[in-house]
C-alpha cells in the first residue's frame, strides 16, 4: 500500500497563511513561518479591536450628549436619570445623533426629563 504524502494539504495551508500576510513589512509576507507568527498576532490585534470599537463609540456619544446637556443646563447623569424616570427608552447612539442633528428637540428632551 502506498504511502500518502501531505504534499498538498501543505502547500494549500502555506498560501493561505501567505494570502493573508499579503502587505506586510520584510519578510513576514515571505516567510512561511514569520508570516505565521503575524498573521496569529494580527489576528489577535483584530479580535481586541472589535472589543475597542464599541468602547470607543460609547464613549463619544456620552461626550456628546453630555456636551449637549451643558448647553441646556443640565449634566449628563442627572439626564440619563430623568430618561428612566419619564420612561423614555432612547440608546445613547440615537441620544448623541438627536443632539447633533437635531438641538431643538434635544431641548424638549430635556425639558421632559427636567419635569420627571
Amino acid at each position: 500500500m502506498a504511502r500518502i504524502k501531505g504534499a498538498m494539504m501543505t502547500r494549500k495551508r502555506r498560501k493561505k497563511v501567505l494570502k493573508l500576510a499579503k502587505g506586510y513589512y520584510g519578510a513576514k509576507s515571505k516567510h512561511f513561518k514569520m508570516a505565521k507568527q503575524q498573521v496569529m498576532k494580527s489576528g489577535n490585534y483584530a479580535y481586541i479591536g472589535r472589543k475597542q470599537k464599541k468602547r470607543d463609540f460609547r464613549r463619544l456619544w456620552i461626550t456628546r450628549i453630555s456636551a449637549a446637556c451643558k448647553l441646556n443646563g443640565t449634566n449628563y447623569s442627572t439626564f440619563m436619570n430623568g430618561l428612566k424616570k419619564a420612561e423614555i427608552a432612547l440608546n445613547r447612539k440615537v441620544l448623541s445623533e438627536i443632539a447633533i442633528n437635531d438641538p431643538a428637540a434635544f431641548a424638549a428632551l430635556v425639558e421632559q426629563v427636567k419635569n420627571a
